[in-house]
């Protein structure tokens, strides 16, 4: 656990130094592929130094706007890539859950999730560190569309590139020696986004219940 922590720390510095490169932009989108794939990947933080950057006069050679698309970009093609994992996994998959009973229940189990979150499962799941590779790698193996997968998953990587950024832009002076900081502020903000959409479906559905079950009587 130590040693994981000493490398992403390094990591980190390593970004920190580079980030007034205009090729830091190619870094945030590989970095922001690989988290969708591997979740240990700093991808938060690398959009969130990408911000400070570009807040600093003189330091980065570039705008938010580019470090907002390569966030987004690389966040793309990473869950696209997760999820034509789990798509060709799907068979495996289920011939296992046909002969396994747990199995079946967990894959019945993501089917239901999505279908009744739908779309936005995967903006809130975005914000969650692991959530987004379950949650792509489950919408491959459960064959949802690939061309509602795509859609949703644009929106979603372009918010959660966009709240990376401009948190590093507006707070750039105060993340720029401590990225701890930054980090407990991007993950508190992927919190409160997430129980604000989760908040908003459960009204939805039991204002939903309660219209239901006004016009049966």
């Amino acid at each position: 656990m130590l040693a994981a922590s000493g490398v992403i720390n390094s990591l980190t510095d390593w970004l920190d130094r580079v980030s007034g490169h205009w090729w830091f932009l190619a870094v945030i989108l590989v970095i922001a592929l690989l988290d969708s794939v591997i979740p240990i990947v700093p991808s938060e933080t690398t959009v969130i130094i990408g911000g400070v950057a570009a807040s600093s006069a003189g330091i980065a050679p570039y705008n938010i706007v580019f470090v907002i698309i390569a966030g987004a970009l690389g966040a793309f093609i990473g869950d696209n890539l997760s999820y034509q994992i789990g798509r060709r996994a799907s068979r495996l998959v289920e011939r296992r859950a046909a002969k396994k009973e747990s199995t079946a229940k967990k894959l019945k189990w993501a089917a239901d999730q999505i279908e009744e979150r739908g779309g936005l499962l995967l903006i809130t799941a975005r914000f969650i560190p692991g959530g987004r590779t379950i949650l792509t790698l489950s919408s491959g193996l459960t064959k949802q569309s690939q061309s509602w997968f795509m859609g949703w998953v644009s929106v979603a990587t372009v918010i959660w590139a966009s709240y990376a950024a401009i948190l590093g832009y507006s707070f750039g002076t105060k993340f720029e020696n401590d990225h701890t900081k930054a980090f407990i502020v991007a993950f508190a903000a992927a919190l409160a986004v997430t129980f604000a959409i989760e908040l908003v479906r459960f009204v939805k559905k039991k204002l939903t219940a309660k219209a239901t079950q006004e016009t049966a009587v």
